[in-house]
């Protein structure tokens, strides 16, 4: 089973964050929350969320500001963030697009329209959890059949070594560091040593080299691992 998409929702209204984050998780996303900017920050370093949802008024550090700062960050600067706003001047949507937004929906918005951009969003970045075909060099992987091939062979893999190769094909070449695939494969609430990601790495690395192919996993000293 492909992990569930991350989506952080930064919404001071209460009402309005309940009701965002029913319809995102109906939807299938898994669903981290705050309510002001600050907040939203230090989540974005804990729970590495694949996609932010925010509002752009908000105590303590804008929605606006939030997005610069994070746009600004190389470990962040791909996260795709959908602003929302009351703000529907022309140069409103201008500065938050330019701040470095994925996105502008102005309120009030249309909740099916909204889903179908975080969908449209999340197939950016995360294209296993709409059943998309990922490719690299000669490993094929097929996540609505659940099969992996590497040339013309069929590779078995058991499902922790399925997520593993799933968000190493998702970003080839960024560096995971063991935190971030145990959060990503695992789940942020199951304690797992960081040695075991060594384990299941080691495992997947000896399924994809079983046919004499070389090993496309790159061990990053005092990082982590990486997909070419």
């Amino acid at each position: 089973m492909v992990q569930q998409p991350k989506v952080l929702l930064v919404e001071d209204e209460f009402a309005q964050r309940e009701v965002l984050a029913y319809n995102l998780e109906a939807e299938g996303f898994d669903v981290i929350q705050a309510d002001n900017g600050e907040d939203a920050l230090l989540l974005v370093d804990e729970d590495h969320p694949d996609m932010i949802i925010l509002d752009w008024m908000m105590p303590k550090v804008s929605g606006i500001e939030v997005c610069r700062r994070l746009k600004m960050r190389p470990e962040t600067r791909a996260i795709p963030i959908i602003i929302l706003s009351a703000r529907a001047d022309e140069v409103d949507r201008v500065r938050g697009l330019e701040t470095g937004a994925d996105d502008y929906v102005i309120k009030p918005y249309s909740m099916v329209e909204l889903m179908a951009r975080a969908r449209a969003q999340i197939r950016r970045v995360r294209p296993s959890t709409v059943g998309m075909v990922l490719q690299f060099d000669d490993i094929r992987l097929d996540a609505e059949s659940h099969r992996v091939y590497r040339g013309d062979k069929v590779l078995r893999l058991g499902p922790t070594e399925f997520r593993l190769l799933t968000a190493f094909m998702e970003k080839p070449g960024r560096v995971w560091s063991r935190d971030q695939l145990l959060d990503r494969v695992w789940g942020r609430d199951i304690y797992v040593d960081t040695r075991t990601v060594d384990v299941h790495v080691g495992r997947l690395r000896k399924t994809l080299c079983a046919h004499g192919h070389y090993d496309p996993i790159r061990t990053v000293r005092g990082s982590g691992y990486a997909l070419g």
